[in-house]
């Protein structure tokens, strides 16, 4: 009797609308351009996003909104109504940027809540700097087999990302370094000898640490002022094979300051720092455009200093 009661149940259940029903997701395609995302005050929204990103809230949304992230998924929650703002998804490993253009409204009466939304790529996005490389549009399999395939590139160069992540570790605090997949962390030869890195300059050189991405390393290096005077740091000053340099701070204060010290980056490609200095040069000679002033790293009025 009881086989024959629960599928009757289960039928008067359906037919008047009682049976539990699953979530509807929304499904939105990134194709270059802003995605709308509407929320409710009160009411908390998720966004599937499927991979590790940083968040930018825009100045004055911070405290109407909270924004939480776990497991690729994002969770807004609007304590009151916000005007239309864009918040800025930023890949972890690609640096790709993804917008969401949200705005938040009081619940009408009746209302229901709102789908979770699920981002993905679209199938045909535009061809773009950085972009990930796309497989050829031929469908004869003979050809695929012949034509190797495209190698993947990122949205920012990997430059890009080893001196932001050098840079994260070494000024911020550590429980603020999001993590990067696939830059690891490089052992430094002891003693390297830096003297002709800044020739021209009166500074000290230190190698402190250094990371590497794919065939590019960074090196963080520690300069300090031996002068009684202002310098200048211009990266077309460096002697070496090095593609990329960026000075923490733009000029060093006289020696016994604390002005006196700040730290360079240096990218590499295919070697380490200690392989890449001279006798080895770059192909591109930089120092041919410095200014005179600029070749000898004297800040401008320096030398009339009393």
């Amino acid at each position: 009797m009881m086989r024959l009661i629960l599928p009757a149940l289960a039928g008067l259940l359906l037919s008047l609308g009682l049976a539990p029903s699953a979530h509807a997701v929304e499904i939105l395609r990134w194709e270059r351009l802003p995605l709308a995302v509407p929320l409710v005050v009160g009411q908390e929204r998720v966004v599937f996003i499927d991979r590790n990103v940083r968040i930018g809230v825009p100045p004055g949304v911070g405290d109407s909104l909270r924004v939480q992230s776990a497991g690729g998924a994002i969770y807004l929650r609007a304590s009151q109504p916000i005007p239309p703002a864009r918040l800025q998804l930023q890949d972890v490993e690609s640096g790709a940027l993804i917008l969401l253009d949200i705005a938040a409204e009081a619940a009408k009466p009746g209302q229901a809540a709102l789908e979770p939304v699920r981002i993905v790529e679209g199938d045909a996005a535009p061809v773009r700097y950085g972009e990930r490389a796309a497989a050829s549009g031929a469908t004869d399999d003979e050809t695929q087999r012949e034509t190797p395939k495209p190698a993947a590139r990122r949205e920012t160069p990997v430059s890009v990302v080893l001196t932001r992540y050098a840079a994260q570790n070494l000024y911020a605090p550590l429980r603020t370094v999001e993590p990067v997949a696939g830059i690891a962390r490089v052992k430094l030869r002891r003693g390297i000898a830096l003297d002709t890195l800044l020739p021209t300059l009166p500074v000290r050189a230190q190698a402190l640490a250094a990371w590497r991405l794919e065939d590019q390393w960074v090196t963080a290096v520690r300069l300090t002022n031996t002068s009684a005077g202002w310098l200048d740091l211009d990266p077309r000053a460096i002697q070496g094979d090095v593609t990329a340099a960026t000075f923490q701070h733009p000029g060093l204060g006289p020696a016994g300051q604390s002005t006196d010290t700040t730290v360079v980056y240096l990218v590499t490609r295919g070697r380490g720092l200690a392989e890449s200095l001279l006798p080895r040069l770059s192909p591109i000679d930089a120092a041919v455009n410095l200014p005179p002033a600029g070749a000898a790293g004297i800040a401008a009025g320096a030398s009339d200093e009393k």
